[in-house]
């Protein structure tokens, strides 16, 4: 199951792998074939906000976070972006370790492209390594067409596959995502709702501010806005609630995520800011 198949703010994504496929399952793959999926049910009416005219993209800064899960280190996952052309690139990755590393040995890098002026996603790139499977997949967002088209291979069995799916005139994706969500206002007691797309259908993702908490972290304490999201819609809805802890400064860096899942809680930790 990935967390948000939407949202998921992306780091999560870098490990939820783990539980979306069992290692029994990765021993036993599907012969190669192709396959392709075509979707045309209506886009979402959830709109995304453009960056504010004040806003500053925290380029040159990677955050550096650890993985906990039941008190052990399950491994670390970075995040930076950085200015490619006229547009934004947001690499993300993940690499497990310790007792998760024996169990199940995950290792994923995204990178993820979007428009500076309006936050819109334009393609991810993704290369996953679960336990004996690894798939290297492309998602492009076509919004001349208003289509997110997704071509994925099995590099392991050689089957590939072929979606496309309408989208809205504008989405986020599980790995810029986690920028937009900083990017808003973040008012106490609001709520935010937005389109995200991570290949399929797209999900509206609801964002509440919940509370204000001073957060300790291996990088520093920090005075810090809680903020809990969750898919309103598609296979995740209902599924629970990812909480992130964003300082409550104008930087707005996620300190702090925890996602309460079936099969245990993953917490994320800032670990350190490296600036490059």
């Amino acid at each position: 199951m990935r967390l948000f198949g939407s949202i998921s703010l992306g780091l999560f994504l870098l490990f939820s792998a783990w539980h979306e496929h069992s290692p029994a399952e990765a021993t036993n793959p599907a012969q190669p074939r192709v396959t392709a999926t075509f979707s045309t049910s209506a886009p979402r009416a959830t709109q995304m906000m453009s960056p504010p005219p004040n806003y500053h993209f925290p380029d040159g800064r990677t955050f550096v976070y650890s993985v906990e899960w039941h008190l052990f280190t399950a491994g670390t996952a970075t995040v930076k972006m950085e200015q490619a052309g006229a547009e934004r690139k947001v690499t993300a990755v993940g690499d497990s370790s310790g007792v998760v590393n024996v169990l199940y040995t995950v290792h994923a890098r995204f990178e993820a492209y979007l428009d500076p002026r309006t936050f819109c996603s334009l393609r991810v790139l993704k290369h996953s390594e679960e336990g004996s499977r690894k798939r290297e997949t492309q998602i492009h967002f076509d919004y001349s067409h208003r289509k997110g088209i997704l071509d994925e291979k099995n590099l392991k069995t050689g089957e590939v596959k072929h979606t496309e799916n309408d989208v809205p005139g504008c989405v986020t994706d599980v790995i810029t995502g986690f920028y937009y969500l900083a990017s808003l206002p973040l008012q106490s007691g609001e709520t935010y709702i937005f389109p995200v797309n991570d290949g399929g259908k797209t999900a509206d993702v609801s964002a509440r501010v919940e509370t204000q908490e001073r957060i300790k972290t291996p990088a520093g304490t920090f005075q810090s806005l809680r903020v809990a999201a969750e898919a309103l819609s598609g296979k995740l809805q209902g599924k629970g609630k990812i909480l992130v802890w964003f300082t409550d400064d104008a930087n707005r860096t996620a300190v702090q995520m925890r996602a309460k899942l079936g099969w245990g809680t993953l917490l994320f930790r800032l670990q350190k800011v490296e600036l490059h």
